[in-house]
This record gives C-alpha cells, structure tokens and sequence, in this order.
C-alpha cells in the first residue's frame, strides 16, 4: 500500500440493520466486493454517541446494544471512492477518515 494511507472508522449500533441482516456485515460484505484491502469489527464493551444513551455489557454478558466499529485502511484514493457508498449505508452512525502511515512487517533476512 502506497502513501498516502487513510483509516475509516464506522462507529455503529449492534443492531442497526441494513435490508434484513446487520448494517456491520453488509458493510463488510460490500467493501470485499469493492476490493478493499480488509475490514475488521470490533464490539466495544461500553460507550455513547449523538442520542447521549450508554451502551454496555449488562449482568451475565447480555447487552443492551452494544457499540461497533469497523476500521477498514486502504489507499486514499480507494477510501475516497468507496465512502459516499459507504456513507449512504450509515444513517445514524459516525464515518471517521483518519491519516494512517502502514508499517511493513520487518524483512526476515533484517532480523
């Protein structure tokens, strides 16, 4: 992946859906199709957004609808594309871009 390198974050709700299924795994399944070089979800374990409600964990594991993020990193000019897509997929969740500078894993013969 070449600079420059942008981050997106979609911060969700567990249970927004899209069509019939999750909006998290329609994201995910759409950005594949767009060729993105990778996508992850992440539950969080507490938090709050825009309608200030606190989401969390409650007794024995159980939630009332627990936050979501998917973090996606690709070239500028792939993210800048896929986004209005993306965006219009998310109705009440927040879209972050974000600079990201990838790392290369060290060359073995460096080691």
């Amino acid at each position: 992946m070449k600079p420059p390198v942008k981050m997106m974050l979609i911060y969700l709700d567990e249970t927004d859906v899209f069509g019939t299924g999750p909006l998290y795994e329609a994201i995910v399944r759409r950005l594949r199709q767009l060729g993105v070089r990778g996508a992850t979800v992440v539950t969080g374990m507490m938090g709050f957004g825009a309608h200030l409600k606190v989401h969390r964990k409650r007794l024995f594991g159980i939630s009332d609808d627990k936050p979501v993020v998917i973090t996606v990193v690709d070239s500028e000019p792939v993210i800048r594309e896929i986004l209005p897509e993306i965006r219009g997929m998310v109705k009440e969740g927040l879209v972050v871009l974000v600079d990201a500078e990838v790392i290369d894993p060290i060359d073995e013969a460096e080691a």
